[in-house]
C-alpha cells in the first residue's frame, strides 16, 4: 500500500474515478463531497495526503485548507481547479496547499503527484529540538543541554546523540549507527561505536542524577528515561 489518501470533490462521477484510480495505486481512500464533510472527517484522523478541489458547494476548497491547518492537520494538501491561471495556483499555495492540478488531468499523474509528495520531507513537523528528559538539544543553534547545564559536544558526539533523540526508547543497534552515522558495513562488533558511546555517556550522565542512555545487552542501545 502507498499510503492513505483522502479525496474532497463534490462532483460524484469525478470522485469516484478519482478513488478507482487511487485504489489501483494501491492508497486506502476515503472521499468526501463537501467542505464541512472533509473538515468532519480529516481532522482527527488526517490522510497521508489530500486532494481537494478548490470549487466545493459548500466553501473554497482554499478555505477548507486553512481551516485543516488551523487545526493543526500538516497533511499535504494538492489541489484540483477548473482554473489553471498564475494567481489560482499562488492562491492554493498562500492557502496551505502543496501541489496543484488543473482539470482535465491524467489519473496517472494525479496518482505519481501524490506518491511524490509522501515522499517529500515533512517541513512543517521538522523538529528544532530534540528532548528525552531534562537533556534537550537545539538544532538550530547546535547546543545540548541537560538541567540547563551546556554540554560541550564534539560534531560526532553531536551526530551519535541526535540519532539516539530521534529514536528515543528504542533500540538502536551497533550496524544501524554504523551504516547510518559512518556508512560503514562491516562487523557490527567493532569497537567503535562503543568507544563513542562510552565518551557520550561520561558528557550527558555523568554528575546527573539518573542515566539516561541504557546498554541494552546482545542489542544497542536506548536514550530512555525509563531504566
Amino acid at each position: 500500500m502507498c499510503g492513505s489518501a483522502g479525496i474532497c470533490e463534490d462532483d460524484d462521477v469525478l470522485r469516484g474515478v478519482i478513488q478507482h484510480a487511487l485504489e489501483e495505486a494501491r492508497f486506502d481512500v476515503r472521499a468526501t463531497a463537501t467542505g464541512a464533510a472533509a473538515l468532519a472527517t480529516f481532522t482527527d484522523d488526517p490522510p497521508d495526503v489530500l486532494v481537494l478541489d478548490m470549487g466545493l458547494p459548500d466553501a473554497d476548497g482554499r478555505d477548507v485548507c486553512q481551516a485543516l491547518r488551523a487545526r493543526g492537520v500538516d497533511t499535504p494538501v494538492l489541489f484540483l481547479s477548473a482554473r489553471d491561471a498564475a494567481e489560482d495556483r499562488l492562491a492554493a499555495g498562500a492557502a496551505g496547499g502543496d501541489d496543484y492540478l488543473a482539470k482535465p488531468f491524467a489519473f496517472s499523474e494525479l496518482s505519481a503527484r501524490l506518491a511524490a509528495m509522501l515522499r517529500r520531507p515533512a517541513a512543517r513537523q521538522e523538529a528544532t529540538s530534540l528532548v528525552c528528559g531534562d537533556l534537550e538539544m537545539d538544532l538550530l543553534k547546535r547546543r545540548v543541554s541537560r538541567a540547563g547545564r551546556r554540554l560541550d559536544l564534539l560534531p560526532r558526539e553531536f551526530k551519535l546523540l541526535e540519532h539516539l533523540l530521534r529514536h528515543k526508547d528504542r533500540v538502536v543497534t551497533r550496524t544501524m549507527m554504523l551504516e547510518e552515522l559512518w556508512d560503514y558495513r562491516f562487523d557490527p562488533h567493532t569497537s567503535l561505536i562503543d568507544t563513542h558511546i562510552s565518551r557520550l555517556r561520561k558528557k550527558i550522565d555523568e554528575g546527573f542524577g539518573r542515566p539516561l542512555l541504557h546498554t541494552v545487552r546482545g542489542s544497542g542501545y536506548r536514550l530512555s528515561e525509563r531504566p
